[in-house]
C-alpha cells in the first residue's frame, strides 16, 4: 500500500524548530491544528515572537512563571490564528499536543498555559501601558524582519476603519450609526503586501479618518523602511501622499 499522504517518501518528517519533534500520517487526528507547527517554524527562523517577548516588559516577580514570555505570546498569536478568539480556549488548548509544541520548552512535556493563565497575561499584563506602547511598533518590526530578506522597491500604505462591537460597559466604546452599534472603531494601516503595519484602538463614534496622520507619522518614526509611502484612507474617498524621511 502507498503512503497515505500521497508522497513517495514515507519517511517522518523533523522540524528545525525543535529536532525531537516527528511530523507522521497516523489516519484519526489526535489535534486539528497540526498545520500550526509550520507556522512554528516559520517563526522560529525569523524570531518573531522571540522579537515581540524582548520588546514586552514582564510583570510577574520571583518564581511565578510556569512559561516564558514569548511562550505565552506564541499561545496567544498562534490561537488568534487558529481561529480560538476566547482565551476559554485555553482551557483546551492548554493540553492540545500542537499548542503545546508550539508554546515550547516546560509545555511539551506538561501543559501549555490555562484559561486563567492566559486570561491574566492578555487582560493584565499586556495591557500595561510600556506593552501597550511595544505591541502598536510589533506588526512593523516583524513586516521589517521579513523584508530585510527580499527589500520592497516601494511601500503602499492603505488606512482603512472598522468596527469591533462590544457589549456591556466598556470603557471607551459607543454607539456607531454608519455600523449600527455600540463598538471600538479601530483605525488599520496595511500595506501593499496585505500586511498590518500598524492599528490604533479608537473610541466607537470617532470619524473613520481620525488620528491618520499620528498612525502614518508614527510609522516613519519606527519603521526601517524609508521609501516614499502613498497613503490611501478609503473610508472617507480621500488620498493623502507622505513623502517623508524617518528622522
Amino acid at each position: 500500500m502507498g503512503d497515505q499522504t500521497g508522497e513517495a517518501d514515507n519517511a517522518a518528517l523533523r522540524l528545525d524548530f525543535d529536532r525531537r519533534l516527528l511530523l507522521q500520517f497516523r489516519g484519526s487526528t489526535i489535534t486539528s491544528d497540526a498545520g500550526l507547527l509550520a507556522y512554528r517554524e516559520l517563526d522560529d527562523t525569523l524570531s518573531l515572537t522571540d522579537t515581540g517577548a524582548n520588546a514586552l516588559a514582564d510583570a510577574r516577580t520571583g518564581k511565578n512563571g510556569r512559561h516564558r514570555l514569548a511562550g505565552l505570546l506564541r499561545q496567544s498569536v498562534f490561537g488568534r490564528l487558529a481561529g480560538y478568539e476566547d482565551v476559554n480556549d485555553a482551557e483546551r488548548l492548554c493540553r492540545d499536543p500542537a499548542m503545546r509544541w508550539v508554546v515550547g520548552d516546560r509545555a511539551i512535556t506538561g501543559s501549555a498555559a490555562s484559561a486563567s493563565q492566559m486570561g491574566r497575561f492578555e487582560t493584565k499584563w499586556l495591557s500595561r501601558p510600556e506593552n501597550l506602547a511595544a505591541l502598536a511598533e510589533l506588526p512593523g518590526q516583524w513586516i521589517d524582519k521579513v523584508h530585510q530578506q527580499r527589500p520592497p522597491k516601494m511601500i503602499v500604505l492603505d488606512m482603512d476603519s472598522s468596527e469591533s462591537p462590544t457589549y456591556g460597559e466598556q470603557e471607551g466604546s459607543a454607539y456607531n450609526g454608519h455600523f449600527g452599534c455600540t463598538c471600538y472603531h479601530p483605525l488599520f494601516v496595511f500595506n501593499q503586501f496585505g500586511d498590518v503595519e500598524r492599528c490604533a484602538l479608537r473610541a466607537g463614534n470617532v470619524h473613520s479618518a481620525a488620528e491618520w496622520r499620528v498612525a502614518v507619522a508614527a510609522l516613519f518614526d519606527t519603521s526601517g523602511i524609508t521609501s516614499c509611502r502613498t497613503v490611501r484612507v478609503r473610508p472617507t474617498q480621500r488620498s493623502y501622499s507622505a513623502a517623508e524621511q524617518p528622522g
